[in-house]
């Protein structure tokens, strides 16, 4: 029995620094995924790279190697799918206002509050002044949706930022959707342009199916931190094992969700099967028959 036992430690202190030291190395590679929509509503390409999770990650000095793999996919908009930042107090700013202002100079940024960036903007005494200063500071070089939307004509896509009021991301069990929550929340809807949603938590994309979103933009997720093959993402930051969704392109009836892995990791950094994910996606007519 303590043959065994001495065993199974040495085994779990093998896979504890695996962990670490994959985690440590994938950390610091960021990896593109692409994805191809075609919708009829689309009436000319546009390629779009999506961001989701900064949480202060830097690659580089001043993110230039973000900024950089972001310049050698040139694309016409960047959708930013919230958490650019660390929602604890007195953390700084200034990796997420110094990256979307860098951006915001040279694209069309278009940013939605994720659930850190929402914590800072209810809680004020908590958080002092962080969602003004994050805000303040940004605003004139990119455009926050929160509950509001764009229309770009040239393509005929209307990009969508949902601002999840703090009960729908509730830990451990998921909190039914009131009817017509999004209705009542969002402006009302384009339904002849192609509706690409903002959405931070992707727990509810039947939901933001159901609304009208054609394309939603998630993230939140992390990945699930560790990524085993054939069973998914381990965890999520609600606490919930094997999430249903964690990574990837997902269907429900006429929608698509893109659910971004996320470029940072807060609280605990683990990454296996799981590099840091900036997420290119063109959008295109579709082909006629």
């Amino acid at each position: 029995m303590l043959y065994a036992l001495i065993i199974i430690c040495i085994v779990i202190c093998v896979i504890a620094v695996f962990v670490c030291l994959e985690s440590y190395r994938e950390n610091r590679i960021i990896a593109v995924s692409n994805y191809e929509i075609e919708s009829d509503k689309i009436i000319k390409v546009t390629k779009a790279v999506m961001i989701a999770d900064l949480h202060n990650s830097t690659y580089g000095k001043d993110n230039c190697e973000l900024i950089n793999r972001i310049n050698m996919l040139n694309p016409d908009v960047i959708l930013v799918a919230g958490d650019c930042i660390i929602g604890k107090e007195d953390y700084p700013l200034d990796v997420a206002i110094n990256l979307l202002n860098n951006l915001g100079d040279n694209y069309d940024v278009y940013v939605a509050k994720g659930n850190h960036e929402l914590r800072c903007s209810m809680y004020t005494e908590q958080y002092k002044d962080m969602w003004p200063q994050l805000y303040n500071n940004t605003k004139d070089k990119v455009t926050w949706l929160i509950d509001e939307s764009i229309y770009l004509k040239d393509s005929n896509i209307t990009i969508n930022g949902l601002d999840l009021d703090r009960e729908y991301y509730r830990r451990f069990k998921k909190l039914p959707m009131e009817d017509n929550y999004l209705l009542n929340k969002m402006p009302k809807l384009n339904t002849k342009s192609y509706n690409v949603l903002l959405a931070h938590n992707p727990d509810y994309f039947e939901e933001y199916s159901k609304w009208g979103a054609d394309l939603t933009l998630s993230g939140h997720i992390h990945g699930g931190m560790i990524i085993i093959p054939k069973l998914g993402g381990i965890v999520s930051p609600m606490v919930r094992f094997f999430p249903k969704y964690y990574k990837g392109l997902y269907s429900y009836n006429d929608s698509s969700m893109i659910l971004s892995g996320g470029l940072g990791i807060h609280t605990f950094r683990f990454r296996v099967n799981n590099k840091p994910d900036l997420v290119f996606i063109n959008l295109k007519p579709e082909k006629s028959e």
